[in-house]
């Protein structure tokens, strides 16, 4: 299992947020903060390095000082082309890095220790975060020994993350739901829409419990 400094974490920031009306959902406001860098703020402490997974002008992300990778070769293929760019831009790179670790740009509550969780489960292979029955394969971890498989997966056209995960028994770890302002919320709650927006917003608008 490698210590945290040899984990790559990255964050796929390359979709077209078309449910939420397209633009970059992770720049929207979630009570004074950007989505994006809620997401960074629990990310960051939890891996060795931290770099985003982009498409178009990479600039539109500079205020958050993070290495950005474009993915030319597969753009439009999903989440499975950033992990690919990530792991090839590992091995340029980061010749420290032993596994990546990814999220969406879009998971505002993030747990602090996601990624040793993931990590402590895995053995030598892939693993994904579960919460409230629900598997969420773009929060995974994978070894850079797969970077062939999930290149292969992107030539065969098989697009799906989870299904290459389980192709590669990936081990499935449960996480509880987070106590947020004293509301039980999923700790991968995912912002889609304009209407998860709003909710996300209500619940960092109630007072915290003792107040």
């Amino acid at each position: 299992m490698p210590t945290s400094h040899q984990i790559l974490g990255v964050i796929l920031a390359g979709g077209r947020s078309r449910r939420f009306g397209g633009g970059d959902k992770g720049l929207a406001d979630l009570h004074g903060q950007s989505i994006l860098a809620r997401v960074i703020a629990q990310f960051r402490p939890q891996v060795g390095r931290l770099i985003l997974s982009v498409n178009g002008d990479p600039g539109r992300f500079a205020e958050f000082g993070l290495e950005t990778i474009a993915d030319d070769e597969n753009a439009e293929r999903g989440p499975l082309s950033g992990l690919l760019a990530a792991m090839n831009w590992a091995a340029a790179h980061g010749p420290e890095s032993e596994a990546i670790a990814t999220v969406s740009a879009d998971v505002p509550f993030l747990p602090n220790d996601f990624v040793a969780k993931l990590d402590a489960a895995r053995g030598d292979g892939v693993a994904i975060a579960v919460s409230g029955e629900r598997r969420h394969p773009t929060i995974a971890i994978w070894p850079m020994h797969a970077r062939a498989n999930v290149a292969e997966a992107l030539n065969r056209g098989t697009l799906s993350v989870d299904k290459l995960a389980a192709s590669l028994n990936a081990v499935a770890v449960d996480f509880p739901m987070r106590n947020i302002h004293g509301v039980k919320a999923d700790p991968f709650f995912n912002i889609n829409t304009a209407d998860d927006l709003a909710a996300a917003r209500a619940l960092l608008a109630r007072p915290k419990e003792g107040k």
